[in-house]
């Protein structure tokens, strides 16, 4: 069988990188895209007032799911680390500990999320016409959540030891799954919301299924029952590096639950809108997000082998990558935003609404790819705490941003929410990366001056 699994301690980073991120690019972008035809077909099925319910809950959804995934990819950073290392005990403890801490993760986090969604949606401000559609949902997706932390968590591993192969094959088949419930359930049964939050759960199971049994199959990854015998230690340093992520991810959530809460609080046109901007801008985010994926893996494993040279030739790479997206996807934003919105829209005012949103935000999306980058390089290097403070300084922007303009200058207040949380989250993660590798370049390179002054010596 064909080694799934990259080593990016050695060889040319380009090359690398390059084949790592095209499989990891095509299963985003195919996520997003089973997302967005979910959208379409609700919108187009069940109309503006079914977009607007499933769109509510996105907030919510990024709260719980992006602590699970911050908290996946905190731990992935300790298993590339020992990956890189090459130290395979320490690698075998750390994925059992991750095993066993998902397992506790999964159903508290699923249980907690149901028992508080009717309240959550109130203090959102859910419209009355959009309320019990949007808990029909919101019930069956985190009901189900143990199959996304499982996907999550089973992905994160993979990509650390540099397989984005086999998330590219789950993704292709439950996308497929997903568009053909989504049209049964909706179209042809009638089922409302609930068949679109049914055809997501599913393809969800199949996704966490096929990762799973990739993980099984891998060498490195063979475990024994005294893996699972772990000292605290393990447990420690999984969490310490895991907790600064997930937090960083729910901040961030909760910033975006705020602009939620004042978006609702002027009708179901305004959040039907937020919704289709906020899908586009999760759609064409997707290539840096990806990059930034690409340079957590690549940080983490060369981080662990003390190749910190490599770390900044990788920097390159990826921020190349991120630039060139955004002078691609950040045209199509400013210059088609009417065309754009009514593939998602019927709406008249609603499209209106979305070509305020999508221009000013694709002028400024540069500085959002650089961050995705430079933040990726500072959580591979096992540096969390400062990404973790820039998501709350984030959620202080979009708090003040939001409550202080949306009554001034209307629904353009989001689009400059969004721009100041950019903003701040990359000065602060751009200090985070100058403090965290540049001492250590300059470590190499005075080793490398030591070395050269002792074989001259010695000529």
């Amino acid at each position: 069988m064909k080694r799934k699994e990259i080593d990016f301690t050695q060889g040319s980073p380009l090359k690398l990188i390059l084949s790592f991120y095209w499989p990891l690019l095509l299963t985003s972008m195919l996520q997003q895209f089973y997302n967005f035809a979910d959208t379409w077909i609700v919108g187009k099925g069940l109309g503006d007032n079914a977009l607007a319910a499933v769109g509510n809950m996105g907030s919510l959804f990024f709260l719980i799911v992006g602590f699970s995934f911050g908290l996946a990819n905190g731990f992935a950073v300790l298993v590339a680390q020992s990956y890189g290392a090459k130290d395979i005990e320490t690698l075998k403890h750390r994925f059992a500990g991750v095993i066993e801490l998902g397992i506790v993760l999964a159903a508290f986090l699923s249980v907690s999320s149901v028992l508080f969604l009717p309240h959550a949606l109130r203090l959102l401000r859910t419209d009355e016409l959009i309320f019990a559609d949007s808990l029909k949902y919101g019930y069956i997706v985190f009901g189900g959540l143990s199959a996304g932390i499982c996907y999550n968590i089973s992905g994160a591993i993979l990509r650390a030891l540099g397989d984005s192969r086999t998330p590219l094959k789950a993704i292709i088949i439950s996308s497929i799954l997903n568009l053909s419930l989504d049209s049964l359930f909706i179209f042809k049964l009638h089922m409302g919301v609930e068949g679109a939050a049914i055809a997501t759960l599913c393809s969800q199971v199949i996704s966490s299924i096929i990762c799973i049994n990739s993980l099984r199959k891998m060498e490195v990854l063979k475990l024994q029952k005294e893996y699972f015998k772990n000292e605290k230690k393990i447990f420690f340093d999984l969490l310490k590096n895991g907790i600064p992520m997930a937090l960083m991810n729910s901040i961030t959530a909760i910033g975006c639950m705020v602009v939620q809460y004042f978006v609702n609080g002027f009708g179901v046109v305004y959040t039907a809108a937020y919704a289709a901007c906020s899908k586009y801008l999760n759609l064409f985010m997707n290539p840096a997000t990806t990059a930034g994926n690409a340079m957590s893996a690549y940080t983490s494993q060369n981080y662990g082998a003390g190749r910190y040279d490599r770390i900044k030739e990788g920097f390159k790479v990826c921020l190349g990558i991120a630039l060139t997206a955004y002078a691609i996807l950040g045209s199509i934003m400013v210059f088609i935003p009417d065309k754009l919105a009514a593939i998602l829209l019927s709406g008249e005012e609603q499209i209106g609404l979305v070509c305020l949103f999508l221009p000013r935000c694709g002028i400024m999306m540069i500085f959002l790819n650089i961050l995705f980058v430079v933040r990726s390089a500072v959580q591979g290097m096992g540096k969390p705490m400062l990404p973790m403070l820039s998501g709350i300084l984030e959620m202080i922007l979009r708090t003040f941003v939001i409550s202080f303009f949306i009554g001034r200058i209307g629904f353009k207040a989001t689009a400059y929410t969004e721009i100041s949380a950019w903003l701040g989250a990359l000065a602060v993660n751009g200090y985070a990366l100058y403090i965290s590798l540049m001492p250590l370049l300059k470590a190499d390179k005075d080793t490398c001056k030591d070395s050269r002054i002792i074989i001259d010596n010695h000529a």
